[in-house]
Parts: C-alpha cells; sequence; structure tokens
C-alpha cells in the first residue's frame, strides 16, 4: 500500500487544508486543489476567437417560450397623463352644461307671465310650422329717472309698441321674420280700423295677437315682449352688437350719431338706432329694416361661444332679460330655447328677413298719416308661411 510518499508530487491527503485543520487562505500560493473524480470534467468553454476560427459550428438550440425578454415594442407608451386631461376637461364641461341648466330655469322662474293667447270665434286653425309674434314696447320699467334722460326716452301715457314682427318657423325649411310696420292701417277687432299699435294701446297683448291673427290669417302660439331697459341691458350683456349703417346717421330726437359702416355698439346706441326714424326717408319702413338687424345681431351674440362659455355673461344676460321680458304664460323653457336657436339661424343667413308688402308708405287716414299694405301680395305671403 503506498503512503503519502508514493503520492504525485503536489498531492497530500491534507490539501487544501491549513496545518490546523483549516481551510488555506486564498493568498497561500502553497495550496494544493483536490481533482474532482475522473469522468466529471468538463470540456472547456471555447473562448469567442476559438469559436470564430472554427470550421464547423455546433447549431444552436431554439429558444424556449419565455427564456428571453421580448423585444421592446414599437408602439407608444400609454399616457395616463393624457387620460387624465381627458376626463378632466369632460368633467369641467359637464358641470358648465348642468350650472347653464339651472341658471337658465331660474331665470326662467323669474320672467313675467301674461295671458296674452286665447281662443275666440273665428280664430285660425293651427299649422304645420310654429310662429311667434315679437313685440318691442315703450315700456321704462326698470329704468331710472337718469337712464330715462340719458336715453332720450321721455315720459308718455299709455302702453304703445314700437316693433311688431312675426317669426315663422316652418316644419321643415328655413324661418322667416316678417315686420309688420306699427302704423300699419288695419281693422281692430271691435275698435274700428286704426293703427296696429294702437291694439295693443287699446287691449294689451290680447288685442294685439288677436288683430294680428285676424289680419293675417296666421295662428301665433308664441308671444315675447321686450322694453327699453330689455334692449339695453341684453345688448350690453353679451358685450355689444355689431351693426352696419349704411350711411352716417345724426338724428337729433334719438340722440343717434354714428359713421357709416360696420362697427360695434353698446346698449344705448344700439337702442337709439333701432328708435331713430325722421332721418330716415322710409321711415318707419327704414326703422323695421333696423329692428330686424339688431334682433338678429343679439340673439347671434346670446347664443354664441362668447356668451355660452363665460358663466358671467350667463348672469348678466339672464338678470337683462328677465328684467323687461314678458312671455304668454303657456311658453315653457323649451319653447324659449327653440326662440332664440331659430332667431339665431335667422341672424346667421340661414332665414329670410323681409317686411309684409306695402302699397302705400305714407296712407292719408282720419288717424294721421299711416301704412297700407298691398293686401293680395300680404296675403300671398301669409298663406304661403301658413302653409308650411
Amino acid at each position: 500500500m503506498s503512503g503519502p510518499k508514493d503520492w504525485p508530487e503536489g498531492w497530500s491527503r491534507d490539501a487544501g487544508r491549513s496545518v490546523g485543520g483549516g481551510r488555506r487562505s486564498a493568498g497561500d500560493t502553497d495550496a494544493t486543489e483536490i481533482m474532482p473524480p475522473a469522468g466529471t470534467l468538463r470540456p472547456a468553454r471555447p473562448t469567442a476567437g476559438a469559436a470564430r476560427g472554427s470550421a464547423t459550428r455546433a447549431p444552436e438550440a431554439p429558444p424556449r417560450r419565455g427564456a428571453h425578454p421580448p423585444p421592446p415594442s414599437d408602439r407608444p407608451k400609454r399616457r395616463g397623463g393624457s387620460r387624465r386631461w381627458l376626463r378632466t376637461t369632460l368633467l369641467v364641461l359637464g358641470g358648465l352644461v348642468v350650472l347653464l341648466f339651472v341658471l337658465f330655469l331660474y331665470f326662467y322662474s323669474r320672467i313675467d307671465k301674461v295671458e296674452a293667447i286665447t281662443d275666440y270665434e273665428g280664430r285660425p286653425e293651427p299649422a304645420s310650422g310654429t310662429n311667434w309674434l315679437i313685440v318691442g314696447s315703450d315700456s321704462r320699467e326698470g329704468l331710472s329717472d337718469q337712464e330715462i334722460k340719458d336715453l332720450r326716452l321721455g315720459k308718455v301715457e299709455g302702453r304703445r309698441t314700437d316693433t311688431i314682427i312675426l317669426l315663422h318657423k316652418p316644419a321643415s325649411g328655413k324661418p322667416t321674420l316678417v315686420s309688420l310696420p306699427r302704423d300699419s292701417y288695419v281693422p281692430i277687432p271691435g275698435e274700428g280700423r286704426n293703427k296696429l299699435n294702437a291694439a295693443y294701446a287699446l287691449g294689451g297683448p290680447q288685442l294685439l295677437v288677436q288683430t294680428v291673427e285676424t289680419v293675417t290669417g296666421v295662428r301665433i302660439d308664441h308671444y315675447a315682449e321686450i322694453g327699453f331697459g330689455g334692449f339695453v341691458g341684453m345688448t350690453d350683456a353679451v358685450g355689444g352688437v355689431e351693426l352696419c349703417p349704411e350711411r352716417r346717421i345724426k338724428d337729433r330726437k334719438s340722440g343717434l350719431d354714428v359713421q357709416k359702416g360696420c362697427q360695434e355698439m353698446d346698449g344705448p346706441t344700439a337702442l337709439a338706432y333701432v328708435r331713430a326714424r325722421y332721418f330716415d326717408p322710409q321711415g318707419d319702413l327704414g326703422r323695421v329694416e333696423r329692428q330686424q338687424e339688431f334682433l338678429g345681431a343679439v340673439f347671434d351674440e346670446a347664443t354664441g361661444p362668447a356668451v355660452l362659455l363665460n358663466p358671467f355673461r350667463w348672469v348678466a344676460l339672464g338678470n337683462a332679460s328677465t328684467t323687461a321680458l314678458t312671455i304668454d304664460e303657456g311658453d315653457g323653457p323649451w319653447s324659449l330655447v327653440q326662440f332664440a336657436l331659430t332667431m339665431r339661424k335667422v341672424a346667421g343667413g340661414d332665414g329670410r328677413r323681409i317686411t309684409v308688402p306695402v302699397a302705400d308708405p305714407n296712407y292719408p287716414t282720419p288717424v294721421g298719416s299711416s301704412v297700407r299694405w298691398d293686401r293680395e301680395r300680404a296675403l300671398e305671403l301669409f298663406r304661403s308661411l301658413d302653409a308650411n
């Protein structure tokens, strides 16, 4: 049996152990290592240089699923910030819509109501379209004495109308705005023949509505009346309106003094613009054209983004509208929405703005110079409206 002396040089039973029985330190250069048993040695992995230099190369095994991380995706990463921004925007817009709806109902509850539309024997039958009677009265309600003086309105007895307009919304097609001159000489039920605005002075909104239905053959479905204070307040609430005089106007009685061409007008200036008539050779007929222009401009601004996206403008417009606006007691909130949208269509050019056909603008009558309609053409116009 061979002893330690017979072992190969560098091998011993205590190889790898220190003299005291512990493992030698890594820095001990005299330490020897025990060879692993025969058959357990693995061939050394070839170096990169040796692999490149080999004439043949062993085939590589296909990678197993999940063995390697997936390649980076070309798709952009989701941006949580964008989604949060979208949600916030939708919440804000939703809140504005709710606020607008609540304010609208609040201001609607404050609008004055009157029984303007009533049934009577011989009243025109309902048609497929919808008809509004828009009345601009000379009411000074809501104006102080100083404001009445500044606006040069004067103090008058009784109730009169400066503006009488029929707004027709057909079942399909473009709406039509028809001005009825206040000095139109017409029969007033129970009062004989007189100027159209006398019906309002004699019997208020009820008699005016009945008179308009009688002379036009058109059934009135809704009624809206606004006083001088409402004209001024609504104009200022929407930040002014753009109106386009065809020439320079200087009217002493109304106080209007404006240049020719399109320009922004505030409330007092716009009111003077729609009231002035003595400077105009067309008289009352010229004034009704300016009234249509003004109403279209106001509703175009009131339903535009500059007002709808500004809660402060909502409040100002609501306060101005409820101060001097009067509607029929049967008119609900949805009726007012339809009215505003229809007026916006007319203002935007998607509708007609006309005046009832006139045969004589200076027709002599027992009640003074009046406007005489071209009866045949006027009836033709109203029949066409009633048919759609």
